[in-house]
């Protein structure tokens, strides 16, 4: 996995990011984004255009995020929910993906409008459990 969409992205899905992707690796999920992480290309045409400072390259992943790495494989379809390392995720995302007809989110490639509040909440740290497993569109 080259880039992954971390905590900055709960509850503010700005989508600056897919406007730029060469290879249509982002997925949308209710009120965040995920990368698809045998799709990215690893040419970091996302990072700087994050308004929210949300999307890492896989090492530089702080530490306090690193479920945000099997987040993105589930959610965006590379990963099936039996394989994924749930350790750290918030017990409602480990239920939704475990529920029988779980399906991984759409892709998104169209600059949409970010969430209500989003410039409000940018800044919040510790979003996790906040990161709805409703898909998006």
């Amino acid at each position: 996995m080259a880039y992954v969409v971390g905590d900055p992205c709960v509850k503010c899905k700005y989508t600056d990011c897919v406007e730029v992707c060469p290879v249509d690796c982002f997925y949308e999920g209710e009120n965040t984004l995920v990368i698809h992480p045998d799709e990215c290309i690893d040419c970091g045409a996302c990072e700087p255009v994050c308004p929210t400072t949300a999307i890492f390259e896989l090492e530089e992943l702080p530490e306090d995020q690193k479920p945000y790495i099997e987040l993105n494989a589930v959610f965006s379809g590379a990963k099936t929910p039996g394989d994924a390392d749930t350790a750290g995720w918030p017990q409602h995302l480990v239920d939704a993906v475990n529920a029988a007809g779980f399906k991984a989110w759409p892709m998104v490639n169209e600059k949409r409008e970010p969430l209500p509040g989003a410039d409000d909440l940018k800044e919040t740290k510790d979003k996790l459990a906040d990161f709805s497993p409703n898909p998006g569109g």
